[in-house]
């Protein structure tokens, strides 16, 4: 009895694998997406797998904080644990642009590593202000954002990325703000592998004890707006972003087994098209 379910079974398995009928195997469909541009690789092996208008520059909203968070975590004998007190120019800065926000009080010191939280879960660009005006140097507050910027473009001409320019430390453009979805993934693919980056972009929420002014302490509570990392099983990161010219974005990440699959997606018409869009070009890498 054992004899014969075990020859059924390999025989099935052999006519599963296409032995018997000469067929070879078929890749995926190439999907089709909404996005006006998406760029999909291996991670481990760099190879490329989908591009759609992948060196085609667009805005990217605040995706732009993942070189903002590269810049800082690359900065020489770095201390996490530093504080950095909380400039009334921050907040004044969120109400100018109507920006995203961690909602950060003018007075409180707050950590560097509380500030890359606050920066990459709720986009905060009070978060992404005090970094820069943290890690520029120069002796205004001016002086010191332009050389933070400038250290995010030299980083990006390291990366070899030849079709992006920053004039923001957050995403909100100054007109000349722009990536494409292939150096976006180079990015976030060099990125990652600061084991402090990971574990913040794959944070789905955190609550953080921050100094207050008068030497008290508050509790800072931060949401992801990367809903793929409750979405889509093996989602590691990485970055949403959007805005008027940007419409939605998403850098992305997963693993599963012993492959991560990295991309981006940029100028997606609504978030729930940049979800769908997003889902249909992970399960595409992963059954490449």
């Amino acid at each position: 009895m054992r004899r014969a379910v075990t020859v059924t079974v390999t025989a099935s398995a052999v006519l599963a694998g296409g032995l018997f009928t000469g067929q070879a195997y078929a890749a995926p469909p190439t999907p089709s997406i909404t996005a006006q541009g998406g760029f999909v690789m291996n991670n481990g092996t760099g190879t490329t797998l989908f591009g759609k208008a992948a060196d085609t520059r667009r805005s990217t909203g605040s995706t732009t904080k993942i070189m903002t968070a590269k810049v800082v975590l690359a900065q020489r004998g770095l201390n996490l644990d530093a504080k950095v007190t909380i400039d009334k120019a921050y907040s004044d800065y969120i109400v100018s642009k109507n920006a995203s926000s961690a909602r950060l009080i003018v007075g409180d010191k707050v950590t560097v590593r509380q500030l890359l939280y606050g920066l990459m879960l709720p986009s905060g660009c009070d978060a992404a202000y005090a970094l820069a005006d943290k890690f520029g140097t120069g002796t205004t507050r001016a002086a010191r954002v332009k050389s933070f910027i400038g250290k995010m473009n030299t980083e990006a001409r390291n990366l070899g990325m030849r079709n992006t320019h920053f004039d923001s430390f957050d995403g909100i453009s100054n007109g000349s703000n722009y990536s494409t979805p292939r150096d976006l993934t180079k990015l976030a693919s060099s990125a990652m592998k600061n084991s402090t980056f990971r574990t913040v972009v794959a944070t789905k929420s955190t609550k953080q004890k921050v100094t207050t002014k008068t030497g008290g302490y508050r509790y800072m509570s931060w949401s992801n707006t990367n809903k793929l990392l409750s979405t889509y099983s093996g989602a590691i990161g990485v970055k949403t972003g959007s805005g008027p010219q940007a419409k939605y974005c998403l850098v992305f990440a997963a693993t599963r087994g012993k492959k991560t699959v990295i991309g981006a997606v940029l100028a997606s018409s609504s978030e729930a098209n940049r979800a769908t869009d997003v889902k249909k070009l992970l399960d595409y890498g992963f059954a490449r």
